[in-house]
């Protein structure tokens, strides 16, 4: 390539993917920093984590951090995780519930679930000291498909409007957003590159070919009817589940699987992700957090209106855990080795005319996105 210009208005037929650099230069990292994470809407937790007042979550971002709050009255607030005093960081843990109250551990300053301060000690003695005048900055916070988002841009713009149609899209596919309930959170840490985990993501090419599970998931589904399809901000692949398997992830089913049963998945840019598998009953969130230039956390949530979740909800959980996602990381790990390669820098998109269920269209339409993002195009 000659220019950004260049790269850019390629023919996606005839593409060649992002130089490698792009998935472990430290310069390129520290820009998607600047311009796509720290203006980017990101997943905090279900809207039923932050129901009773009280209820928090932190929400980590590179040096940065969140917390996002249910107040006295119900509403939700998100303010920098931050004392206003010294600097010292109000909370560690990842959620939890306390009587409304943020104590810094360091002197004991205290702040409302709004980022508002109450009380700091001795500041009776201190001259024009006005506990009311000091406030946690506030982040914006959304809530968008039953799910809180925060975003540390103020003008960002409305999730709605960023992502339009996304909402009725899951809606459509799994009604009963509102009533979830959190089963299970993980935290993987992978030697990868976000976009490396993407990218693997986002296409049905390796299905057949990469390995067991990946082949144990085409058969789970109707892969002719697999359609990834690109919007602007987001994106889907979706695939009717395959109502001919009896045993899905070792399981006898009990039941006449649901007609319209799916494979469903849904990408919010930059770099979350929600699921459904075949046959089970689970909502799941699948996020890249990025903490280098080849280095990213995989947050795994498992969401169910059910209690306890069915048999085969349980098995798929595991199974995502312990075959299918192990085997989609041992991907990562090896991608990311090989592009740092002398003997690579840049392949071809498989990119065919029809936009098929082997195509990598998704991974071109997310490159772009990225690439924009970097060069401001």
């Amino acid at each position: 390539m000659t220019s950004k210009t260049e790269w850019l208005n390629q023919d996606p037929g005839l593409a060649k993917t992002l130089p490698s650099k792009y998935f472990y230069d430290e310069a390129i990292y520290e820009v998607e920093k600047q311009k796509i994470f720290l203006y980017g809407w990101q997943l905090v937790g279900h809207k039923s984590e932050l129901s009773k007042p009280g209820q928090y979550m932190v929400t980590e971002l590179f040096d940065q951090s969140v917390i996002t709050a249910c107040a006295k009255d119900g509403t939700v607030h998100a303010f920098h995780n931050v004392c206003q005093h010294r600097g010292n960081r109000l909370v560690s843990e990842r959620r939890g519930q306390n009587n409304g109250l943020f104590v810094c551990r360091y002197h004991r300053w205290c702040y409302e679930s709004t980022g508002q301060l109450r009380a700091a000690p001795r500041s009776e003695r201190i001259r024009k000291f006005n506990p009311r005048e000091i406030q946690c900055p506030s982040v914006r916070v959304e809530e968008y498909f039953g799910f809180y988002f925060i975003n540390l841009d103020h003008n960002a713009v409305p999730m709605a409007e960023m992502y339009p149609g996304a909402d009725e899209t899951i809606r459509g596919t799994y009604p009963d957003l509102d009533s979830l309930k959190l089963i299970d959170e993980q935290d993987v840490i992978v030697p990868a590159n976000w976009k490396v985990i993407m990218d693997n993501s986002i296409e049905g090419y390796h299905f057949s070919l990469s390995g067991p599970c990946h082949v144990e998931l085409g058969r789970l589904i109707d892969f002719d009817g697999y359609k990834l399809t690109a919007r602007d901000k987001w994106w889907t692949y979706i695939a009717p589940s395959n109502l001919k398997v009896r045993d899905p992830y070792g399981v006898e089913l009990s039941d006449e699987p649901d007609p319209h049963d799916k494979f469903f998945n849904i990408g919010l840019w930059p770099n979350n992700t929600f699921y459904h598998f075949p046959f089970s009953k689970f909502f799941a969130t699948f996020v890249m957090i990025p903490t280098g230039p080849e280095e990213s956390i995989l947050r795994f949530g498992y969401y169910c209106s059910q209690n306890p979740p069915s048999h085969v909800t349980q098995a798929s959980m595991r199974w995502m855990n312990e075959s299918l996602g192990p085997e989609d990381i041992e991907l990562n790990i090896s991608t990311q080795k090989g592009l740092r390669s002398m003997g690579y820098d840049q392949g071809r998109y498989m990119i065919d005319d029809d936009r098929s269920n082997e195509s990598e269209h998704l991974v071109h339409h997310f490159h772009k996105l990225v690439y924009q993002s970097i060069h401001g195009e």
